[in-house]
């Protein structure tokens, strides 16, 4: 992914604002309205630029800047047309460079986005979201077309909320048999629950009397759910360190058909991109894996793996730990290229590569992954992880580097890049604490004590791919809401509204939107 430079420029829509006199000046005008005051130089210097003349150089960035607002005097003369129409085509050209053929409006759009953003609150409904006796909020889930929103509780049971009206929908009681860890989608209708109970079930919102099946496979408590939109194949993980793929194209009553299809100890979290093409795995003991270049029909053999049966490997030379990047110079130690030989004779799909993420302040000491999430645009992976001591918290994002291997052909996968990073507050030990991104991906949303933290990559709350820093930088914090009585596990954005929702240990959901 190549680091994009945002325009400084407006929306080209706000040039059409801009007086357009094609006729001809007098020099006295001209001197007149140079001369107006020093206020309205201000203005036209911030104001985005208009179509430069056929005399300069449309291309260079610098010029665009210096040239002042379209004036009378500097418009195109009468019987100039082509002129203006090919200096117009070369400015909307400058705005293109490095952003392809089509410019997205939004990527310009960002003090909208920021006031959005830097304007959340609770929302006066949301005070009525509380699960009372039904435990801690583990994990929330809106449907694709964000009309529901699902709350996982530690007793058992699966509320349903309308995230508009702030209205209680429906309570599935005894939905398991132990906590319930997570929900997922499959689309807007049917969605998928696990637990501590071991079990999956799955359910249809429009027949909640009861789930349309449980599936029963995994030997400890399962603790995540995924779903390859191509296969159709329901993918979950759980502490027995098995993740299970599930063909939800012939279930019934009875189940759907199952495989194992790898295993690591000490598995924490399980991710697939937004293209299924990777699955990131997290452990307890410092290691993100991922496979590359995903077969789900394809079963992987432990054995192939033998760094995976071990905990975490010694420590590099240089007192790292990394196998990724945050600079250009490359790390020496635990390269990714020494865990993962190829393995000969079997297929080049499902490749793997074992990193020790680099983790700021982290160099000497183990550290556990303990949560995991994916950009929407599959650029980068978020992690939230704390020391062995549990006296730290960190989050980090990691940009994927693809392209040419800058190691030795033995293992020709990118590793991760550390871009960003933010320590967290320390509370709520033992714990896991869910973050999310937005659905644009320009924003992050952190448990943070007893509320929660909006955090971007840049003060503009700019794309990812339009602020990369060349350094590790430090993510920025937009906002800091505290609505809670108690320590938030989990948040979530809405995929359709300017909406966000978080639940705490005490049970509480909190609703945030935008209030001007």
């Amino acid at each position: 992914m190549s680091s994009e430079r945002q325009s400084d420029s407006e929306d080209a829509d706000e040039s059409q604002d801009r007086p357009d006199n094609t006729g001809s000046v007098s020099d006295k005008d001209e001197d007149r309205d140079i001369d107006e005051s020093d206020e309205e130089d201000d203005i036209a210097r911030r104001a985005s630029p208009s179509p430069p003349q056929p005399e300069r150089n449309a291309g260079s960035p610098g010029a665009e800047k210096r040239e002042a607002p379209c004036s009378p005097a500097a418009a195109p003369q009468s019987g100039s047309g082509g002129s203006r129409g090919d200096s117009l085509f070369s400015w909307l050209q400058s705005r293109t460079i490095r952003r392809g053929l089509f410019v997205d409006p939004a990527r310009d759009n960002f003090r909208t986005m920021t006031s959005l953003y830097s304007s959340m609150n609770p929302a006066v409904e949301s005070v009525n979201l509380s699960t009372q006796t039904h435990g801690a909020v583990f994990n929330l889930e809106y449907s694709p077309d964000g009309s529901v929103l699902t709350v996982a509780c530690e007793q058992t049971e699966v509320l349903l909320f309308d995230p508009v009206s702030s209205r209680h929908i429906r309570t599935l009681t005894e939905a398991h048999e132990d906590c319930v860890n997570n929900i997922r989608f499959l689309d807007n209708r049917l969605f998928a629950t696990c637990s501590d109970d071991t079990t999956i079930a799955l359910w249809d919102l429009r027949k909640l009397n009861s789930k349309v099946c449980s599936l029963h496979g995994h030997a400890s408590w399962v603790k995540n759910i995924e779903y390859d939109t191509n296969t159709r194949l329901l993918v979950t993980s759980g502490f027995d360190g098995n993740v299970i793929t599930w063909d939800t194209n012939r279930f019934t009553e009875d189940g759907c058909p199952h495989k194992k299809f790898f295993h690591t100890r000490y598995l924490m979290r399980m991710r697939l991109t937004p293209d299924c093409s990777k699955m990131l795995i997290s452990t307890s003991s410092g290691y993100l894996l991922i496979l590359h270049d995903l077969d789900l029909t394809q079963s992987l053999e432990v054995g192939s793996y033998r760094m995976l049966r071990a905990r975490r490997t010694p420590l590099s030379s240089d007192g790292g730990t990394s196998a990724s990047r945050s600079s250009a110079t490359p790390r020496q130690g635990n390269d990714s290229s020494k865990i993962h030989p190829h393995r000969e004779g079997l297929s080049p799909r499902n490749s793997l590569e074992v990193l020790t993420p680099e983790i700021p302040g982290e160099k000497d000491r183990g550290n556990c992954i303990t949560s995991l999430q994916l950009h929407p645009k599959g650029w980068a992976t978020l992690i939230r992880c704390s020391s062995n001591m549990d006296d730290q918290e960190w989050t980090c994002v990691y940009e994927f580097q693809e392209g040419a291997p800058t190691r030795p052909l033995v293992s020709p996968r990118c590793s991760l890049r550390l871009t960003h990073y933010i320590e967290e507050a320390n509370v709520g030990r033992g714990y896991i604490k869910e973050l999310c991104f937005s659905p644009d991906g320009r924003l992050i949303c952190s448990p943070y004590g007893y509320g929660v933290r909006l955090l971007a990559f840049d003060e503009r709350c700019g794309e990812l791919a339009d602020c990369l820093p060349v350094q590790t930088s430090c993510l920025r914090e937009v906002r800091s809401i505290y609505s809670h009585s108690d320590v938030v596990l989990t948040t979530k954005f809405s995929p359709t509204h300017c909406q966000l929702a978080s639940g705490c240990l005490s049970g509480r959901v909190a609703l945030y939107q935008p209030k001007f």
